[in-house]
Order: C-alpha cells, then structure tokens, then sequence
C-alpha cells in the first residue's frame, strides 16, 4: 500500500510506521492504540460508534492490507485492518484531542509534500519524454534529409528509413493523443466517387465466392443505413466533409452495425479499401499503401472491441494514418 513514512510524537515516545495511498494516511487499531495511548478495545468501541451513528462509512475510511509476519519460523499472510486520516481524527477526538490534533496537523504537511512531490516528478517525467520525442524526431528528420540529399539511400536505406519514419510518425500520434492535440487536418475535400448500396452490396456478392456460410446474409438495414450516414448533411454542411472522414466512418459503422449474418469486420475493411481507392487515395505518390495490411487488421479489430464514447478518437487515428504521407 503506497509508501510509508515515520511519525514521531513531539515527546518522543511514539514512533510510528505510517502508509501513505489515495492521497489520505492510515494506521491499524494497535498503531492507534499506541497513538492516542489507550488499549486496543477502546479503539474498537469508538469505531464501531463512529460507524454505527453513520458519521463515516467503512467504505471511505476502511482498508485490508495484506501483511507478511513470521510465526514460528514460517512466514505468514495475514489481512491487516487499516483506518484513514478522517477515521484517526475521529477516534482521536474522542480520547485525547491534543494529540489528535497534532497527528492532524502532521499529517496534513505530509500529504501535501507528497502529492505536490508526487506531481512534480511526473510533471518532470513528461517534459523529459516531450523533449526526448522531440530530439528523436528532429534526428529523424536528419537522418531522412542527410541520405536523401547525399544519394545514399540504397533500397536496404530506403527500408530501414522507412521503419524509422513510421515509428516516428506513430510516436508522434500517440503525443499528440497523450496532450489533447490529436485533430483532423489536411483532408482531401474532392469526392471523387460515392459508393452507393447498390454497389456495395455487389462488391459483397462478389467477395461470397472466396468465403462459405452465412458470410454476406443481411440481417437488417444496417449497412444500408451505414453507406447513408457517410453523406449525410446537417444545416446544408456535410457531417463527414473530407474522403478520409468518411472512410473511416464507413469502417467504423460497418463493422459496428452488425447487419451481416457472418463477415462484418472482413465487409467492413474491403469496402473501407474499396473507397478509397475510388477516390484516389488509397496509396502514396510513390505507390506504396497509405495504411498497412497489419494496421488495417489492427483498427478493424479495435473498432469491433471499443466503445461507443471512443468512436471520434479512433475515426481521428485513422484519418491521421491514411493522411501520413501528406505531413
């Protein structure tokens, strides 16, 4: 349980190991017996008082922590009962108010160093990782202009370069996530093609043959309603105005949706490829894929396991995945 400091009474005769979790201190019923100088009875009986006339709940002030102990030469596990700070001052008032009223204030310094600490270490840590980020992002950055510029890149250097700039575009993403920066920006407006149910309803027909079963059995309207949803309006603005936009959407409804007896996630991703290679985009300037098998298979499964509070933040993923050659 958290971490564990020594308090000591002003006259010295009280030392005591005190555990510090969920910003608030705790002591088992011997420790307040030896605080507050009283047998481990009375402390039992102001508990149950307090708990009985309902001035805490056991839920807020009480805790089991598990205690290692040796007992005739073995070691033993035994649940130790521990009482917060609120439920020490209460006890405490109720058999030596001096005393319950200097623990109080010892206490109060003590979680405020500790939480202030607390929060200026891991607001340290993530400086040092922004700034980590940062130089390895400028080193790659170097290291693309320094081979490109000095014709050095071989077809090993043009793979390898290519690992580093993904990784580094991944990290970048997940920084942006971490800050509340994550955004959607420079989208293709220009829609080429609209996929319509009629034609995606024969894209599926003609992926039946490769698979048996149920794969491709309507259930329902919903995947109609999913190629209709992506160009929707509202106030004469489209709702999913960019390609990428709507791309995403119409994975994440498809595979959400359910409206196929068997395929929904395998419907999902070909009819996602499908438009955007309708539209132009579904690879590089150079050829190569704008999004990997692997990461294709990745987002497809993550949508079928998310929840629905999650959808904007993964249609924002995708769309900065298929955009990545653009930055």
């Amino acid at each position: 349980m958290g971490d564990v400091v020594i308090y000591k009474a002003a006259d010295g005769a009280t030392s005591l190991q005190v555990h510090l979790d969920q910003e608030t201190v705790w002591l088992s019923q011997s420790q307040l017996a030896a605080l507050f100088d009283v047998n481990i009875p009375a402390i039992s009986k102001h508990v149950r008082n307090i708990l009985s006339a309902n001035e805490l709940t056991t839920e807020a002030t009480v805790s089991k922590m598990e205690k290692v102990q040796q007992e005739g030469g073995r070691q033993v596990r035994r649940k130790q009962v521990l009482y917060n700070l609120d439920m020490i001052i209460s006890v405490g008032y109720r058999v030596n108010s001096g005393k319950a009223t200097r623990f109080r204030q010892w206490a109060t310094q003590v979680l405020r160093e500790h939480i202030v600490k607390g929060y200026t270490v891991n607001e340290q840590r993530l400086r040092e990782e922004a700034a980590k980020l940062r130089e390895m992002q400028r080193t790659v950055e170097l290291l693309a202009r320094t081979l490109t510029n000095q014709e050095l890149v071989t077809e090993t250097g043009r793979d390898v370069l290519a690992v580093i700039t993904d990784y580094a575009y991944a990290l970048a993403l997940l920084d942006r996530y971490d800050h509340g920066t994550l955004g959607i920006d420079g989208t293709t407006s220009e829609l080429r093609h609209a996929i319509d149910y009629d034609e995606g309803i024969a894209i599926v027909i003609s992926m039946k043959g490769e698979f048996d079963g149920l794969f491709g059995v309507e259930k329902d309207q919903g995947f109609k309603s999913a190629l209709g949803t992506i160009y929707q309006t509202f106030d004469g603005k489209e709702l999913y105005p960019s390609i990428e936009e709507k791309a995403a959407n119409l994975l994440y409804f498809i595979v959400k949706n359910h409206a196929f007896s068997d395929g929904n996630k395998r419907i999902a991703a070909a009819l996602f490829i499908c438009f955007l290679s309708r539209n132009g985009i579904l690879y590089r300037p150079d050829g190569g894929k704008r999004l990997a098998d692997n990461a294709l298979v990745a987002l497809t499964l993550l949508i079928a396991e998310s929840r629905p509070d999650e959808k904007d933040t993964i249609v924002k993923v995708i769309v900065n995945l298929i955009n990545r050659s653009n930055d």
